[in-house]
């Protein structure tokens, strides 16, 4: 079975094809390499395409035939939620044009599997009582043109299911952390932990964004998930499409607990060495105090449970900084 993988070339997509290659699954990586790096992925075939480009259809009904293609994760997507509030209709064109184009290849090379990368952001700013946690029955209510995207591709693939049969799942995943190999770190400053590191590695101090959240110390708390036990899941949702009996068609990612924003600064410093002393600044707007996945549904579904801590996250991203950002500053003695 050959699986395409879009967006392989990049962070969380190479963590997949690794995990792929290693149980033996044949791999074709399609990665139009604005944020992915053709060496994450070895010898891997690669195809450099930008899935949004009204040619990708064509180009990807030739590359499933030539391939043998079996199933798809489709990874592939911009995933900034501040860049999509400054370019909304960018955001539309690539991510669910992308869908589209994607979907329409699939159809008419007749392949029915598609394991989907989604995000926690489809829910938005939910209105749950603090310290609860997130289900996937909790209504949808995107707060950015992300979000948007990634409910739209959501609802794209229930519709291909009822058109012509498509067997699609979609992964709704938490704050991603960590590194599986040191020379797949996250290359981005753009979630807390690398953006942490990055700033007192620059000499400079992380910002907190509000210390007066209705939480334990103030702070915004989240769930984070390794990059490994992410792509783990990414397996076992496409090993569940294989099923005739599939309940549900999207599943949280997470590990069900939460940490502090305070708390993970708290262990960078001591994994790093580094004296942090945050800075305090402005709430941001649209930041939920507590946002922690109910990982019931996919535990039971599919039998799935990460399981790395935050400590094996911030360990790994720490291990992986030099090798994707060069040689850190020296840490105070």
């Amino acid at each position: 079975m050959t699986v395409l993988v879009t967006g392989g070339a990049g962070y969380i997509g190479s963590h997949v094809v690794r995990l792929l290659r290693q149980r033996g699954d044949d791999v074709v990586v399609v990665d139009d390499l604005s944020s992915g790096v053709a060496d994450n992925i070895g010898d891997t075939p690669l195809v450099q395409l930008d899935l949004s480009r009204p040619e990708a259809i064509d180009a990807l009904v030739t590359l499933i035939g030539e391939y043998e293609v079996e199933s798809v994760i489709h990874i592939a997507a911009k995933k900034q939620v501040g860049e999509s509030a400054q370019r909304p209709a960018w955001y539309y064109t690539e991510n669910v044009g992308g869908m589209a184009n994607l979907l329409q290849a699939m159809e008419s090379a007749e392949v029915n599997k598609l394991m989907f990368s989604s995000s926690a952001a489809t829910y938005g700013n939910p209105d749950v009582p603090p310290g609860s946690r997130m289900s996937e029955d909790v209504p949808s209510a995107p707060i950015s043109p992300y979000g948007e995207t990634k409910l739209v591709c959501e609802w794209m693939m229930r519709d291909a299911a009822a058109a012509w049969g498509l067997r699609g799942v979609g992964l709704r995943y938490f704050n991603v952390a960590g590194a599986g190999w040191p020379e797949l770190g996250d290359p981005t400053k753009f979630n807390l932990i690398p953006i942490a590191i990055g700033a007192l590695a620059e000499g400079k101090q992380p910002v907190i964004f509000g210390n007066d959240y209705p939480t334990a110390d103030g702070t915004c708390i989240r769930d984070y998930i390794h990059v490994l036990d992410l792509a783990d899941a990414h397996l076992a949702a496409l090993d569940y499409l294989d099923r005739e009996d599939r309940d549900y068609d999207v599943f949280n990612v997470g590990t069900g607990t939460g940490s502090s924003v305070s708390e993970v600064l708290t262990k960078i410093g001591r994994t790093t060495g580094y004296d942090v002393q945050p800075v305090i600044g402005d709430r941001r707007a649209g930041d939920p105090a507590d946002l922690v996945a109910d990982v019931s549904r996919i535990r039971d579904a599919l039998g799935w449970t990460a399981t790395r801590d935050l400590a094996a996250m911030v360990d790994s991203a720490w291990q992986a900084w030099e090798p994707t950002h060069g040689a850190p500053a020296v840490p105070p003695s």
